[in-house]
């Protein structure tokens, strides 16, 4: 079996995507906190920032980070793990549940592939919550209950491995074939990399 096929975007690219479903995601689910799943969720977060503001204050959306990693090789982490398990590098810092409590939180990441590690983020948090919840009265958790979506650049047409609750809200900027992605904040010669996209461009048209 050869190596994938290999599609490079640009910063443009991903801005435009992105600029492209905001109105979607500020009408539909009109979120008040980011959780951006490091590294490829950090740019997307910022980016959408710029055009969606919090609906209640008008102000801008603050962002949070979680780290999470599925093909990365980290000290510690055996072959066997590498692609099968997600492994945890970082998240909301002590008392996560309580950060939630009542929010609309959008959790951003560049590309669903495998779904693997949305399922884990989406699960972990809402366990966060429900820790936090059970400290209040009953009569207050519903209110204080997070709301949870999800959007992604990228969505890779393909059977998922993970699953997402179906009544989460789930945006995508772009359907693509199962490709390899090449994003722009993972290339060292930039205006190299810009090269080869506009050649693949024109291949294309």
């Amino acid at each position: 079996m050869g190596e994938p096929e290999h599609v490079r975007t640009t910063y443009n690219d991903i801005h435009n995507i992105i600029r492209g479903v905001s109105d979607k995601i500020a009408s539909e689910f009109k979120p008040d906190m980011f959780i951006a799943i490091g590294g490829g969720g950090f740019f997307p977060a910022r980016v959408l920032r710029t055009f969606l503001k919090d609906p209640s204050t008008k102000r801008n959306i603050p962002i949070q980070a979680i780290g999470l990693s599925l093909y990365e090789s980290l000290p510690g982490t055996t072959a066997e793990q590498l692609g099968s398990e997600v492994i945890r590098t970082q998240w909301l810092g002590p008392d996560p549940g309580k950060r939630l409590l009542g929010r609309r939180a959008l959790i951003i990441d560049e590309v669903d592939d495998s779904r693997k590690t949305l399922q884990y983020a989406l699960h972990e948090l809402q366990k966060d919550v429900e820790i936090e919840l059970q400290l209040l009265p009953e009569s207050e958790r519903d209110s204080k209950r997070t709301k949870f979506a999800v959007f992604v650049v990228h969505n890779k047409l393909k059977p998922k491995l993970g699953d997402l609750p179906p009544n989460t809200p789930y945006f995508v900027g772009a359907e693509v074939e199962d490709v390899w992605l090449d994003y722009p904040w993972e290339a060292i010669d930039i205006e190299e990399h810009d090269r080869l996209a506009k050649e693949d461009k024109e291949k294309t048209t």
